[in-house]
């Protein structure tokens, strides 16, 4: 497979597309200069107790305060404040490879977060997810340093292996390999990527990971709350990290600074890799140059076309994302509709998979497939959904399809969309498709005058209209304006103005003042009354 990250930097976010075969399947968005990375371990400060959610509202500098559950505290809570207060101003600081750990004073399961934290205790945690939409970061306090071969865990002991790796004597060898290189009270997750790493590369990469804990304990004494004591690297080099191998063809930059920041990390993690990256220096676009801007803005899209005129259907609610998938006009082609709804459903298994990990969806997914007849064809797409689906890096569930031919995914998600929907919902119809026929609209208008005029005394309205309405209601010298003004005694004049709506009417006094809404308010008032 053939794997191409282009990375394109502008003043105020960076975006980054990796491709397989020239096909767009993952695009990020990052922000410059906002912080709060997933991975950025910080100094925070309790800022509030919800015992009702057993958990805590912490300040780490962002505009919203950080939220953190009792089971995100992590086993060792009660060994990470000790260090945090070790390191405090005036303090000497503990070295975690020399302290003893008590497993009897650690974080029980069933317990309460205000038995650990009260209001305005300083903490070291980590953003586990990104801010997203109202919410702010989510945080754990059950620190880990990921590294490119390793992931280093303070606090225990345990050499774990990536389930991925399948041989005996590669685990072995990493085993053996960890084991001889880390310090007391440290633990380790041995990655994937391990496997096609030396023992050197290894050992250097836990070596590594152990020096940034200790710069990051140091930081506490020269920090206050709320702070970064730990910034993860750029969301460009974290991806190359995760999935740099020789799959990959080439790395294309089009910013300088990027571009050496990027060759600097390769040369440091892997030399030989180094030729991959590549400065754009073309005139168009480095998005329109491969093809990336179209993919993004067909990709999108609500409808998605399949092979051979099927298609499907996305949309996003508050609670889920919903997918159906549709034949189009296979269906009257081909007289086996067994195996056409098969071929079509794993044509849009295929697409499904991708179009989920492009589009960052997380929560619950409900996929609609053509109906299948057949066990044997059920479960057919329900493992090749799951195969696709494998190299999927966020956490996901699949159950097979259900007697109603649906599926059901659930899917992790740590960072905010990376495309949003940018459609306005239409002022006039508020998004119905549907608006109040205009040969009623005289009769509207008339209504809500002697509703003003007669019941609440109103002497001027102004109707701020469309220029189309406006020119109706003054048409002629017997206008209808003219006569609404002699039946009702008040002034009234309109105004056209084209930011209003076809058949919107806002109804003012002399001021601008909305008067209709203004009285409708004031009489419920008086009605409580």
């Amino acid at each position: 497979m053939n794997r191409e990250l282009i990375v394109n930097v502008t003043s105020t976010e960076i975006n980054i597309a990796l491709c397989e075969d020239k096909v767009l399947v993952e695009l990020n968005r990052e922000v410059a200069h906002t912080g709060f990375a997933v991975g950025d371990i910080y100094l925070g400060k309790v800022h509030k107790i919800m015992p009702g959610l057993n958990a805590a509202f912490i300040n780490v500098g962002h505009e919203r305060d950080a939220f953190i559950h009792y089971q995100d505290l992590g086993s060792h809570f009660t060994s990470l404040s000790k260090i945090v207060k070790s390191y405090q101003p005036g303090s000497r600081g503990l070295r975690l490879d020399t302290m003893k750990i008590d497993p009897a004073g650690e974080v029980e399961k069933g317990g309460r977060i205000s038995d650990y934290l009260q209001v305005g205790q300083t903490v070291m945690v980590q953003i586990a997810k990104e801010a997203i939409s109202t919410k702010g970061p989510r945080l754990t306090a059950d620190i880990s340093l990921a590294g490119r071969n390793i992931v280093l865990i303070p606090f225990t002991s345990k050499v774990l292996i990536s389930q991925k790796i399948r041989s005996n004597e590669e685990k072995k060898r990493l085993k053996r390999v960890a084991a001889g290189v880390l310090p007391k009270n440290f633990g380790v997750i041995i990655r994937t990527a391990a496997v096609n790493a030396t023992d050197l590369d290894v050992e250097q990469d836990i070596l590594a990971a152990v020096e940034k804990w200790r710069k990051t304990c140091q930081q506490i004494r020269k920090r206050t709350a709320p702070s970064l004591l730990m910034g993860e690297m750029s969301r460009a080099n974290t991806i190359i990290r995760d999935n740099l191998d020789g799959s990959f063809s080439q790395i294309c930059v089009d910013d300088e600074a990027m571009y050496n920041e990027i060759r600097t990390y390769i040369r440091a993690v892997d030399s030989s890799k180094e030729g991959i990256v590549k400065l754009y220096r073309g005139s168009v676009p480095i998005f329109d140059n491969f093809d990336i801007s179209r993919q993004i803005k067909s990709l999108f899209a609500k409808y998605v076309s399949l092979k051979r005129g099927a298609y499907l259907i996305m949309e996003s609610t508050e609670a889920m994302h919903v997918i159906d998938v549709n034949s189009g006009n296979r269906t009257k082609a081909e007289d086996n509709q067994e195996q056409t709804a098969t071929e079509v459903n794993l044509a849009a298994a295929a697409e499904i998979s991708r179009q989920i990990r492009l589009r960052d969806w997380g929560g619950l997914i409900i996929i609609d497939f053509i109906d299948m007849h057949k066990a044997q064809n059920r479960q057919l797409l329900y493992e090749e959904m799951q195969r696709l689906m494998s190299t999927d890096k966020a956490k996901h569930t699949i159950l097979p399809l259900s007697k109603f031919g649906l599926m059901q995914i659930t899917r992790q998600r740590i960072r905010p969309v990376a495309v949003h929907n940018t459609e306005d919902i239409c002022p006039t119809c508020n998004g119905s498709g549907r608006v109040e026929p205009t040969i009623l609209l005289d009769r509207k208008i008339e209504n809500q005058i002697s509703l003003l005029t007669l019941e609440r005394g109103h002497r001027y309205i102004r109707l701020v209209v469309s220029p189309y309405v406006a020119a109706f209601l003054k048409k002629g010298f017997w206008s209808i304006r003219r006569k609404w003004s002699f039946r009702y005694k008040a002034l009234i004049k309109v105004v056209a103005d084209q930011s209003v709506g076809m058949v919107e009417v806002r109804y003012q006094d002399r001021h601008g003042n909305d008067i209709l809404n203004a009285s409708q308010s004031n009489t419920q008032k008086k009605r409580k009354k």
